[in-house]
């Protein structure tokens, strides 16, 4: 099969109903660190991983991931560089809980370890967001299948297009996909919640970003599920009341 022919079943395959997200260095991760991050994450929490992102999910998702919509995600790699406010934060969060599609908070699961940065142009971060996936095969970055933003517009009663602003949407797909400006770099499923707003954070340690990305490409799965436990109790545990287990 020939490139092009390669790039365009690839295309023909994707979901008329998809989640992109545009991704790029984060929370004084490089691109490359976060994908062994939320591979050793899959590993361990067989083949389901949280990819954070900082805009709220549509309205329509919730009733998405109760009906059991197929959703297919697309990550693409940003086109410009990485804003130094990620690159090198002045602070870091860790997440430890979510509100699911009824709105109970539960706990995130054992082997997810989701970060942000700690401080936003508005000062204290107070909001952070996730998708839930689930892929079967190990995460890489893969190049040589196109993305055509253009083709699809927002779910909504709107419909507009992606704006330029818009790093994470839920999209519908209105016209031909040819082979665009973008790349499906990385492609999942969402599953269980979608996507998520996440509760709960507390300021990681300094220095612990470091241990994270060792561990991410040396550690055991059951190690890095006690890491994760460890780094969510961090230093100045909070007492709150027991929330359900349950992932959903």
């Amino acid at each position: 099969m020939s490139l092009a022919a390669k790039h365009h079943s690839a295309l023909d395959d994707m979901q008329d109903l998809i989640c992109w997200t545009r991704m790029q260095s984060e929370a004084g991760q490089g691109l490359a660190d976060i994908v062994a991050r939320k591979e050793m994450e899959r590993r361990a929490g067989n083949g389901v991983f949280l990819w954070g992102v900082g805009n709220a999910p549509a309205v329509s998702t919730s009733a998405y991931a109760r009906l059991r919509v197929p959703v297919k995600v697309v990550f693409s790699i940003m086109k410009g560089r990485p804003r130094v406010a990620d690159v090198a934060p002045r602070s870091l969060l860790v997440w430890r809980r979510y509100l699911d599609m009824y709105g109970v908070e539960r706990e995130l699961p054992p082997q997810a370890l989701v970060t942000s940065r700690g401080v936003t142009e508005g000062g204290e971060k107070k909001r952070h967001y996730a998708l839930m996936c689930r892929r079967a095969t190990p995460l890489r970055i893969e190049q040589g299948v196109g993305f055509d933003p253009t083709a699809y517009r927002n779910v909504g009663a709107n419909g507009g297009p992606v704006g330029a602003s818009q790093v994470t949407a839920l999209l519908q797909r209105v016209a031909p996909a040819t082979s665009g400006d973008y790349e499906a770099n990385l492609t999942a499923e969402l599953i269980c919640s979608y996507w998520v707003r996440l509760t709960d954070p507390f300021v990681l340690r300094a220095g612990e970003i470091a241990r994270v990305e060792q561990s991410a490409r040396v550690a055991t799965t059951n190690e890095w599920i006690r890491m994760v436990a460890d780094l969510r109790r961090g230093a100045c545990e909070i007492e709150r009341p027991a929330l359900q287990q349950s992932f959903i």
